[in-house]
């Protein structure tokens, strides 16, 4: 049930740069190699490049698994075990990205979720704690399904960390590092089954629907002072997080069509302007060596208006990105998107100086 609330939840558009993921232009551009992205399918897989490419993020991060994990396994065999396990994970992701979480990584029958990346949000704690509040109750459906006694256990932390790739050529990953991962997992890990342990700076967000929670002081390997953590339960009664998919549909608009096709500055796979470099040469080519043919020619108008219009085009797609960072929902681009966005800006620029050259050519050489 939890899984399949997940799926009809999903925004219909990117919640970055706003391509279309579902419905007819959705299609297009899965045929085009745009689709959603397998760690948090609210977004594109293009704009996993906001987490690729690396930065210093604040963010809430979340370690969910089943309790008893070993004596599981030794109890089902390998096969059982792996059903069990196949089905906690894929309603723990249908959970965390609802609540706009981003799927870092699966260890064993662990989910690793990062909130606040890609999207940014303000209130990524509350939503983590959420998560793992609706993960517990979801495992009374496991628990039918089964027939056995099936618990999860959670631990949320919030702070910084660097996310970014780690590893070199196909074994490449994206990962988050830094203290609030290693506190996330040690919380985790201090849990008993159907628990769920926050840390206080997570839990300032969530105190308002879990009040009178008790602090305690924790001993954890590897931090040396004892850590303040708040040990909840689950409950059913929390109120939904917001409608992202609502709030995205909203949002989508021609200029975003066109913004997502071309490709954002910041996309990993974008083709930045080849429309604009491939006929801006050909305008070059046409001006260096056959300007009198292209002059002549009945393709001269219309290679003209499309290198003008794929110009155009790329300069929208730096002003979308432009409008995106404005509205906080990203981070400072990072080195490789500032060069993207240059060369973006170069083609362009270099494209509408070739049409307006070869139109004053052509005035000089009828004036002739």
């Amino acid at each position: 049930m939890a899984e399949a609330a997940g799926r009809s939840a999903l925004a219909a558009q990117c919640g970055i740069c706003g391509s279309p993921l579902a419905g007819a232009l959705g299609r297009v551009y899965r045929a085009a190699g745009v689709k959603r992205s397998a760690r948090n399918p609210n977004i594109c897989n293009r704009c996993d490049t906001h987490v690729e490419e690396g930065a210093l993020v604040e963010m809430t991060v979340l370690f969910a698994d089943l309790s008893s994990f070993t004596e599981l396994t030794q109890e089902l065999g390998a096969e059982r075990t792996h059903e069990v396990v196949d089905a906690f994970l894929r309603t723990a992701t249908g959970i965390i990205t609802r609540h706009g979480g981003f799927i870092d990584k699966y260890i064993g029958d662990a989910a690793m979720a990062l909130f606040n990346v890609p999207i940014k949000q303000i209130d990524h704690a509350r939503r983590a704690v959420a998560a793992a509040v609706e993960l517990q109750s979801a495992m009374v459906d496991l628990r039918a399904r089964f027939q056995m006694d099936l618990h999860a256990a959670a631990g949320v932390a919030s702070g910084w960390a660097r996310v970014g790739r780690l590893g070199s050529g196909d074994s490449r990953d994206i990962t988050a590092i830094g203290d609030v991962v290693n506190l996330a997992a040690r919380l985790e890990g201090k849990t008993r089954p159907g628990e769920i342990l926050v840390d206080a700076t997570a839990y300032k967000d969530a105190a308002g629907e879990f009040p009178g929670a008790d602090e305690e002081r924790l001993t954890l390997k590897g931090f040396k002072d004892p850590v303040a953590a708040y040990r909840l339960q689950a409950r059913a009664d929390l109120p939904h997080p917001p409608d992202d998919a609502a709030e995205a549909g909203a949002r989508l608009h021609w200029g975003a069509v066109v913004f997502g096709l071309l490709g954002a500055p910041c996309a990993v796979a974008t083709l930045i302007g080849p429309l604009a470099v491939a006929l801006g040469v050909g305008a070059l080519f046409g001006l260096g060596g056959a300007l009198s043919f292209l002059d002549q020619s009945a393709l001269r108008v219309p290679v003209l208006i499309l290198a003008t219009l794929g110009a155009l085009a790329n300069l929208y797609t730096v002003y979308h990105a432009r409008r995106l960072r404005a509205a906080e929902r990203l981070d400072e681009p990072t080195r490789l998107e500032k060069r993207r966005t240059a060369v973006v800006l170069v083609t362009a620029a270099l494209t509408l100086a070739i049409v307006a050259f070869e139109l004053v050519a052509h005035v000089i050489l009828h004036a002739a």
